[in-house]
C-alpha cells in the first residue's frame, strides 16, 4: 500500500512538473521600458489588417481609458488625429509612416504607441456568431527611437459561452457578457476588451505594460 502511494505521488509530482514547465513564461526585457520612464503617450491611429473599415477608430476610441488608468498622459485621441488631418495625413499607414522627429516637433511625447488590428469584427457560423478584435502593438520612445516595449492581445464574444471553473475566466466572461448587451456594436465592446488586456498593468503576465507615474496603485514587476 506505502509503494503504491509513493508511487502515485511520483506520478502526480511529475504531471505537476509538467504543466507547470509548459506554462512558465519567459521574463520580458523591460531595460529599455524603464531607462526610457515614459510619462506622456501620443497614439497613432491603429493600422487595419481587417475588413472592416470602421476598425481603426473602434479600437482608436478604447485606448485611452486603460492607458490613463495605468498611469499615463494620454494625448487626446480626437485632437491629435484631427492635427495629422489638418496636416493632409488621414489614412492610418501614412499617420504610422511620420518622422518621430516630426512628432517631436508637433507634441513633444515621451513615447508614441503604434497600434495595428490584425483581426476586427464578427464572423457568421451555423449555429453561432463570433466578434473577435486581434491587436498587437509596440511603444517608441520618441526620443531615442528606440522600441521599448511589444504587446498581443485577444478577446471574443465566444469568451462568455465557454464554460470555465476558472474565477478570474468566469469574472471576464461576466464583464463580456455586460458589455455587449449594452453595446449595439458589438465590435467595438470587444474592442473596449482587448485593449483593456494589452494595456492593463498585469505582474503575471511575461509582458504586460508597466504603471505610468501618474498610476495611484502600483504592482512592479
Amino acid at each position: 500500500m506505502n509503494n503504491k502511494f509513493i508511487a502515485l505521488l511520483g506520478t502526480l509530482f511529475a504531471l505537476f512538473m509538467l504543466v507547470g514547465c509548459s506554462t512558465q513564461k519567459e521574463n520580458y526585457d523591460y531595460t529599455a521600458f524603464k531607462e526610457s520612464k515614459p510619462a506622456s503617450i501620443l497614439v497613432l491611429l491603429p493600422t487595419n489588417q481587417s475588413n472592416e473599415i470602421n476598425a481603426s477608430f473602434g479600437v482608436f476610441s478604447q485606448v485611452t481609458l486603460p492607458l490613463s488608468e495605468a498611469g499615463y498622459y494620454v494625448f487626446p485621441v480626437n485632437l491629435t488625429n484631427e492635427v495629422f488631418k489638418q496636416n493632409g495625413f488621414t489614412v492610418a499607414d501614412e499617420i504610422q509612416s511620420v518622422s518621430l522627429a516630426k512628432i517631436r516637433q508637433i507634441f513633444n511625447p515621451d513615447a508614441v504607441l503604434y497600434i495595428n488590428i490584425q483581426n476586427y469584427g464578427t464572423n457568421y457560423q451555423v449555429i453561432q456568431s463570433d466578434t473577435r478584435v486581434t491587436l498587437d502593438a509596440k511603444l517608441v520612445d520618441a526620443r531615442s527611437e528606440k522600441i521599448i516595449w511589444t504587446g498581443f492581445a485577444s478577446a471574443s464574444s465566444l469568451e462568455n459561452q465557454q464554460s470555465s471553473n476558472s474565477l478570474i475566466s468566469s469574472l471576464i466572461s461576466a464583464a463580456i457578457t455586460q458589455i455587449t448587451d449594452t453595446v449595439r456594436d458589438h465590435s467595438i465592446a470587444i474592442s473596449g476588451v482587448a485593449t483593456a488586456r494589452l494595456f492593463t498593468p498585469n505582474p503575471i503576465k511575461a509582458n504586460g505594460i508597466l504603471y505610468g507615474p501618474y498610476a495611484t496603485t502600483k504592482v512592479e514587476k
